[in-house]
């Protein structure tokens, strides 16, 4: 039996060292389900493993990819599906890691399959998107799709924008390609989820943005400027400084919509992972008992 341990957990919970811990004992490699670690220009923002991090053990799908490529939850199942058929002729384990929920839901469970986007209607939502934003969005998946519109993030532009492509470019709600069912995995799934308490988990967040700005995010986000409108870089850590750039924000209120826009980000990772799943949860500081917990359920 082939085995696929997945390490879960909101922005700053320690998924990195708890992963690559996890596949030194195990001696096999990390796949990353961070979907912002994908992006080689992306690096002080995304709290990609450090150079020291990677040599430890392979790590796939971190720098895959550029700001300026196409790729989708689905391209990345395939991908991912097709190196795992790789890697499992000379691994039972395999590891992955990351706070991107619907990537790591479509590895382990397989994807609903959505039409194309029509290209115009893409346009013309952009537009509809840069002159009302969020609320613009919200206010036209609820007319258009009441039923996913209850129960979406409401707050996550991306998803909202995904749900309103696919339903004016078929013409039929797109709750309606969501059937809920699951593909069999030629692999047994294990998850492991960080179980913070709030307020520390908020605390290494604050941490953490700190450690980024001393790093240089700031001087990484004014590189990226000329690719703002890229849909790679509409993500937290970079939107607010382009809003300081713009004039619209000092410094110091673009640190802390920082600081405050990833702890929001935290709270809905962690709401998805307790619907999605089934994740065994642990303090990642006592180690011993995850491995002792996934030795048990691998039998390796």
């Amino acid at each position: 039996m082939q085995h696929l341990i997945v390490v879960g957990g909101a922005t700053g919970s320690g998924k990195t060292e708890a992963a690559i811990r996890i596949a030194e004992h195990f001696g096999t490699v990390v796949l990353s389900a961070d979907s912002r670690q994908f992006y080689r220009e992306m690096s002080i923002g995304t709290a990609k493993p450090t150079p020291e991090e990677l040599a430890r053990v392979p790590h796939y799908f971190i720098n895959s990819l550029s700001i300026h490529d196409e790729y989708s939850v689905g391209n990345f199942e395939k991908d991912a599906l097709a190196l795992l058929d790789q890697l499992y002729r000379s691994h039972r384990v395999v590891v992955v890691a990351g706070g991107s929920g619907l990537f790591i839901n479509a590895l382990c469970n397989g994807l609903d399959h959505f039409p194309e986007v029509d290209p115009d209607v893409k346009r013309s939502i952009d537009e509809g998107v840069a002159a009302g934003g969020l609320d613009w969005l919200q206010a036209q998946v609820l007319a258009h799709d009441p039923g996913y519109f209850a129960k979406a993030d409401q707050q996550n532009p991306m998803r909202l924008r995904r749900a309103l492509e696919v339903t004016l470019s078929a013409g039929q709600p797109y709750s309606s390609f969501t059937t809920g069912k699951t593909e069999k995995r030629p692999f047994e799934v294990h998850q492991v989820i960080t179980d913070w308490p709030r307020e520390v988990l908020y605390e290494r967040i604050n941490q953490r943005v700190d450690r980024m700005i001393a790093e240089g995010l700031e001087e990484e986000t004014r590189g990226l400027l000329p690719f703002r409108h890229l849909t790679a870089l509409r993500t937290v850590g970079y939107e607010e400084w382009f809003d300081h750039f713009d004039g619209t924000l000092t410094r110091a209120e673009a640190i802390d919509k920082i600081k405050q826009h990833s702890r929001n980000y935290a709270k809905r990772q962690m709401t998805w992972f307790r619907k999605f799943g089934n994740w065994e949860p642990f303090d990642f500081l006592n180690f011993s008992k995850i491995l002792e917990y996934l030795i048990q359920r691998t039998k390796i």
